[in-house]
């Protein structure tokens, strides 16, 4: 087979240089002459490197006798773009889970166009042919856009090849293509699923509060768990600032403290359970064990909300990795187990900072407003006065680095400002009966007079040196190391931890509660150090989850549970007492050692040691539970001077049992119920909770109180 036999000329015009006549020059294909070569004197030389290579002289060579031009090869295709070097994803970033870009997949069609062309492969009748690189002399070997995918190249007439069998003997793959113009081509194309931008499309498909919809449900079960594993007492408040009255809003019947006769309390965090209350009490279902565990189960869900917010924010500061450290540290916190499911205002003032904080401007936070955070913390301001101390350096530093400041001012703050406290207001206006400022009567009777004194004073170190450490736990080194290894721009996170240790420590009363809002910002410094140990991790973390668990499962499940047991067996009273009209119970513990109404949902009558603090300024004050201490059986002898007045059911500790056990025979008491309280006895609280039940002889009196 004689194929096309390619040389390479300079011209020279000007002197009549030798040309090779191009497929071009034939005028038809019946043609019978061959073609003529003009002679001319001047030799063949290659072109030099100056000038250049010009555009390649064919010479057409022809078999003898016969009449088949043999054209020119399609052009060939142009190799596919080198591969563009791989880029190491950003450690600091999410990798990206979207679709890839356009123009990446069209460039991919058009080299496939490219490599079935060459190939001889059709391809679908809809899709523009590829483009081919411009000839060297200016002229385009492309397709006109008007010729369709498979329309002759632009140029002179050509010979068409008569019919054979293909590309095989050697005719050009141009037939190929001419020949199945005409069939019916289908391909496969690929579906394409509509990209959605996560900006534009409110998040993923499967997201929930802006996180994947499986760490979700598993952050709310936990909590939820949570929650029924912590069965002990911590604090009165728990009950008594929320519970009770929330109680006492709806059934009309409980105990109000001396707190909300004196107005240091607002109504809008107890009115949260209060409407719970009340949606049980519309559709029937108002049984005592709703009323315990529903208002529990609504705070764990807004600790859940709230430990998701920080993981949130964790990722939009640093990276996926370091967040998970910070959200397992947060989990497995032992103090943080034991209170966040608590219906404490301290546990709400928690979840109102945390949320803040993933609203607050930090360096890197890609959902930071102002309105919505200045608006969280005067709700965590109206609910309990105190939440706004740790935000004190945090608002300075945002007043500082604002460059408008009176409009953060005036347009963001002040009408923040003004509308939760109007709304402080209006609810206080309806359930106090007057206009009355609770927050001013906190901060006045906790702050500028100090006079929390009453209930225990601590020396100024004792945040320091015991509150602090115990709070943290097993966490302490770890939040040490982290302090040193965080960034620069976490140093106001620090800076807000010390704050508030500082100021708590110039107050007498101090408790571990009072510092749990700042629980997560330590967090924060220990999972950093998580993060960046290289060394006995596994160790590391196996030691911080043992030991967090096992002291949030003592403290949930044995620690202090003895008056919440002993409550459960009061409910029973109105079950089980044939004469519940006469059953009374006398609770002779320290003042609100145990919940009260919200935890019976009966009118039984009961009593216990009342402690109000002196705010006329005595000296000498002693309350009811202190003057019942110094002596309680001369103090029993003298309140119940005849069998007519005394009550049914009489609940004390331990310790108390031996001082009063003449009485308890001479009235004829029996011991009937054992409650464990706690391994760790002291002063007048017990390691165990006694039930004594009087032999009734005839029906009694009601107890008078």
């Amino acid at each position: 087979m004689t194929g096309v036999t390619k040389t390479r000329h300079r011209h020279n015009t000007s002197k009549g240089c030798c040309r090779t006549m191009a497929p071009t020059d034939v005028l038809h294909a019946g043609s019978q002459d061959p073609p003529t070569r003009k002679k001319c004197n001047i030799r063949e030389a290659r072109p030099s490197k100056a000038q250049g290579r010009g555009p390649p002289a064919v010479t057409i060579n022809y078999r003898s006798g016969s009449r088949t031009v043999r054209l020119p090869p399609a052009f060939p295709a142009p190799p596919p773009p080198a591969p563009a070097p791989r880029q190491l994803p950003d450690p600091r970033r999410a990798p990206d889970r979207g679709r890839r870009p356009r123009r990446g997949r069209a460039s991919a069609r058009r080299g496939r166009r490219r490599a079935q062309l060459a190939a001889g492969a059709p391809c679908s009748p809809g899709d523009p042919a590829p483009r081919a690189p411009p000839a060297p002399d200016g002229g385009s070997h492309g397709t006109p856009p008007e010729a369709g995918p498979r329309a002759a190249p632009r140029g002179p007439r050509q010979m068409e090849p008569e019919p054979g069998p293909g590309p095989g003997d050697g005719r050009p793959l141009s037939r190929g293509l001419r020949s199945r113009s005409h069939e019916k081509t289908t391909l496969r194309r690929r579906k394409r699923a509509p990209h959605r931008s996560p900006e534009r499309g409110g998040g993923r498909r499967g997201d929930l509060l802006g996180e994947n919809i499986y760490l979700v449900l598993f952050t709310i079960a936990l909590r939820t768990c949570n929650c029924f594993l912590v069965q002990t007492s911590f604090v009165p408040d728990e009950y008594w600032q929320s519970l009770e009255v929330a109680h006492h809003m709806v059934f009309n019947y409980g105990y109000l403290t001396w707190e909300w006769t004196e107005r240091l309390r607002g109504y809008t965090y107890p009115l949260i359970f209060a409407s719970i209350y009340k949606i049980l009490h519309l559709f029937g279902k108002d049984s005592v064990q709703l009323l315990i565990w529903i208002p529990r189960l609504a705070q764990a869900f807004l600790s859940a909300i709230a430990d998701l917010r920080l993981y949130s924010l964790m990722k939009q500061l640093e990276n996926q990795q370091v967040a998970r450290w910070v959200f397992f540290c947060q989990l497995c916190s032992w103090f943080t187990w034991y209170c966040c499911t608590r219906t404490l205002t301290n546990t709400m003032e928690t979840v109102l900072t945390i949320i803040a904080l993933f609203y607050y401007p930090l360096e890197g936070s890609k959902s930071m407003n102002s309105v919505k955070y200045s608006s969280l913390v005067a709700l965590a301001f109206i609910i309990r006065p105190t939440a706004v101390i740790p935000w004190i350096p945090l608002l300075f530093r945002h007043f500082w680095q604002e460059q408008r400041k009176f409009d953060l001012i005036l347009h963001q703050f002040l009408p923040v400002g003004f509308v939760t406290l109007s709304w402080s207001l209006i609810i206080d206006r309806m359930f106090f009966g007057q206009w009355t400022l609770v927050q001013y009567n906190f901060l006045k009777f906790n702050v500028l007079q100090n006079l929390g004194t009453v209930y225990g004073s601590h020396s100024w170190h004792w945040y320091f040196s015991q509150g602090f450490p115990v709070v943290l736990g097993t966490h302490m080194p770890f939040f040490i190391h982290g302090c040193f290894r965080a960034p620069r721009r976490y140093r106001i996170l620090l800076v807000t931890v010390l704050w508030t240790l500082l100021v708590y420590s110039m107050l007498s009363h101090k408790e571990f509660r009072f510092i749990y809002p700042v629980l997560p910002f330590c967090m924060v410094f220990c999972g950093y150090s998580l993060n960046h140990l290289k060394t006995w991790k596994k160790p590391a973390l196996s030691f911080l989850f043992l030991s967090n668990m096992l002291l949030a499962l003592y403290t949930g499940l044995v620690h202090q549970r003895g008056t919440l047991d002993v409550m459960t067996h009061i409910q029973e009273l109105r079950y089980n007492n044939p004469h519940k009209s006469a059953a009374s119970i006398f609770v002779m513990m320290p003042c609100h050692s145990t919940p009260f109404y919200s935890h019976v949902h009966y009118p039984l009558p009961m009593r216990f040691l009342q402690c109000p603090p002196d705010l006329t300024g005595k000296s000498q004050y002693l309350d009811e539970a202190d003057i019942f201490y110094l002596n309680p059986l001369n103090w029993l002898y003298k309140e119940f001077p005849n069998n007519s007045t005394m009550p049914t059911h009489l609940i004390i500790f331990s310790v108390l049992e031996e001082e009063i056990n003449a009485f308890l025979i001479s009235r004829n008491y029996e011991r009937t119920a054992v409650f464990f309280h706690t391994h760790l006895p002291e002063g007048r609280t017990g390691s165990h909770v006694y039930v004594y039940e009087r032999k009734l002889k005839g029906k009694l009196k009601k107890m008078k109180f």
